[in-house]
């Protein structure tokens, strides 16, 4: 397609945008999902009343230490050196949509971090687009979030910040069962989480929450400075793993990756 039929599709897809409805609602119904929230703001399940939806949410409205922030927040630090360690290996996986996101499950022993010498097994990874955390205000197209559990309950996340651009190995590996998703699990066979690269001595880290309900505070954030790249042909995972996701950007993905 050449600049100048996508620069025309840009601006009917964005009037059309004005006056469409948000595409939650249709693809709630088409994977037959409930939504119990949405990231749409000033709705009724929206962010801001996220706290009052259940009672064992209400530290998403009263919490102090609450993700995501924008990475230049003084609660972060920036580390420069080998503060965590990384000790993944191959494992059998599913992947499935729980109507917010798009998750992969580790059903086999995927391998742990080590943070200060506590050991936090691998337990799942799913994505958020466009991303959560912002680096000095600046959002990106998407964000991976690793989500591990130490054996006394404790959660750590580490998250990578990608935009459009070179393809991606470990989404590539994935893609077939990202293009078949749904609600129930299907299996990946093995999957190996040293395809996701993030660096362990040049990143983000400060404590916060889980990002959805119930915003569980004590998390362990780990936010890899160095943004990385997914290449246009992920369009489709951008639409399945944002079921809130504006409809004009799904035109803007699928044209502009023709």
């Amino acid at each position: 397609m050449d600049a100048n039929t996508k620069t025309i599709l840009f601006f009917v897809v964005f009037f059309i945008d004005l006056f469409s409805p948000n595409i939650l609602l249709v693809y709630a119904r088409e994977i037959g999902n409930k939504p119990l929230f949405t990231y749409k703001q000033k709705t009724e399940k929206g962010p801001a009343e996220w706290g009052k939806l259940d009672p064992q949410w209400k530290v998403c409205s009263t919490g102090k230490i609450q993700s995501p922030i924008d990475l230049t927040d003084e609660r972060v630090s920036l580390i420069h050196d080998q503060a965590l360690s990384k000790h993944y290996k191959p494992a059998s996986a599913v992947i499935q949509s729980r109507g917010h996101d798009v998750m992969v499950s580790w059903k086999g022993d995927g391998g742990k971090i080590t943070i200060h010498q506590t050991d936090y097994k691998l337990v799942q990874c799913h994505w958020h687009s466009p991303s959560e955390h912002t680096i000095n205000g600046t959002s990106y197209d998407l964000e991976l979030h690793m989500v591990h559990t130490s054996a006394s309950g404790k959660t750590t996340v580490v998250g990578v910040l990608y935009k459009l651009g070179e393809p991606d190995e470990f989404l590539t590996k994935i893609l077939n069962g990202i293009k078949g998703v749904g609600k129930k699990e299907i299996d990946l066979g093995i999957v190996d989480p040293r395809d996701i690269r993030f660096e362990t001595n040049n990143f983000y880290r400060y404590i916060g929450s889980l990002t959805i309900p119930p915003c569980t505070e004590g998390v362990i954030w780990t936010v890899q400075k160095r943004v990385l790249y997914f290449f246009c042909f992920c369009y489709r995972l951008i639409i399945f793993v944002t079921p809130y996701i504006n409809i004009f950007w799904i035109f803007v993905f699928v044209f502009w990756c023709m």
